[in-house]
């Protein structure tokens, strides 16, 4: 009787490792092991982007108030805020902003990824300084600035002053138009600088030496260097950040929100503020959605025609 009880536990054990040895086998499988390495990001972008745009895509399409599921009422908000005046400046306001603040972090972005290239003393602290634009927190430098352009305790107004490039009281930066569409294009293109420096200056150190050399001894300038070595060498880097930072640009959302909260007379509104004002602030949580997906489509277009000159380049 011992003996056949010893036989089914051994049995029963060999069955259970046989088990754990197929599912081991199952699971080091190629296609198996991948799914399973990708699933988390799956889940991830799921949950945080795909989940979060089905929503907005319903209650761009419904007249869904906070408090007040709402009724579908197809594409009637995009019809309304197209008709809506602040909406149509928001729109040139996003352009000029986007253009503006874009081809100046694309020349001051080269230029001084040039300069960060040459071998000069404390060359890895000047490296870190540029990047602490980018990593102080947006709202905490924004308010820095915020100060800064103060009616009242301008330091921008107060130094201009002492140097005699404009006359007394200055400027009120953040509540004249054009003045404050000025004031948020130096603060986007003050943070955004380090990162079109330190992706460029990555390029710039995957450039082979060798390219240089046969150029100098060609006898070419240093500005013919730049021109027909550096700069067909780094049109792929430039495409990628130009990319990302006209993403960033356009959705841009805390600096404009800190210092002029799209004002004054609207005349700052981007996108992403007029939907949260509208949509989050006034409840109307439609058009604000819809606010927020006019921008989808002008992305996707720059997105689709950036991707195709990288290819084709």
């Amino acid at each position: 009787m011992a003996v056949s009880q010893r036989a089914l536990e051994a049995a029963g054990l060999g069955g259970g490792r046989g088990r754990l040895e197929r599912l081991r086998q199952w699971r080091e499988q190629e296609h198996v092991f991948g799914y399973g390495l990708i699933l988390p990001a799956l889940v991830l972008l799921t949950c945080l982007v795909a989940y979060p745009f089905g929503m907005a895509i319903y209650f761009s399409l419904s007249d869904y108030w906070v408090g007040s599921p709402g009724q579908f009422v197809g594409l009637t908000n995009y019809r309304e805020i197209l008709g809506n005046d602040v909406f149509r400046q928001t729109v040139q306001n996003s352009f000029v902003f986007t253009g503006f603040a874009l081809t100046l972090k694309t020349l001051l972005g080269v230029w001084l990824a040039v300069l960060l290239a040459r071998d000069v003393r404390f060359k890895r602290v000047l490296r870190g300084a540029v990047l602490l634009p980018w990593v102080i927190p947006t709202a905490l430098s924004t308010l820095g600035w915020w100060w800064m352009f103060d009616s009242l305790y301008s330091v921008v107004n107060w130094t201009a002053i002492r140097l005699g490039l404009i006359s007394a009281p200055g400027p009120n930066w953040l509540g004249q138009t054009n003045y404050a569409m000025a004031a948020v294009i130096i603060v986007n293109v003050w943070r955004g600088l380090p990162f079109f420096a330190i992706t460029v200056l990555a390029g710039l150190m995957s450039i082979p030496r060798e390219f240089y050399e046969a150029a100098e001894v060609d006898g070419a300038s240093s500005r013919q260097r730049f021109w027909h070595v550096t700069l067909p060498l780094l049109k792929p880097v430039l495409a990628v950040v130009i990319l990302f930072s006209t993403i960033f640009t356009f959705s841009d959302f805390n600096i404009v929100q800190i210092l002029t909260r799209g004002g004054p007379v609207n005349t700052t509104h981007l996108f992403a503020t007029l939907a949260y004002q509208i949509g989050l602030q006034g409840g109307n949580l439609g058009q604000g959605a819809a606010i927020s997906l006019f921008l989808f489509p002008m992305l996707a277009m720059v997105v689709f025609l950036q991707l195709r000159y990288i290819r084709r380049d």
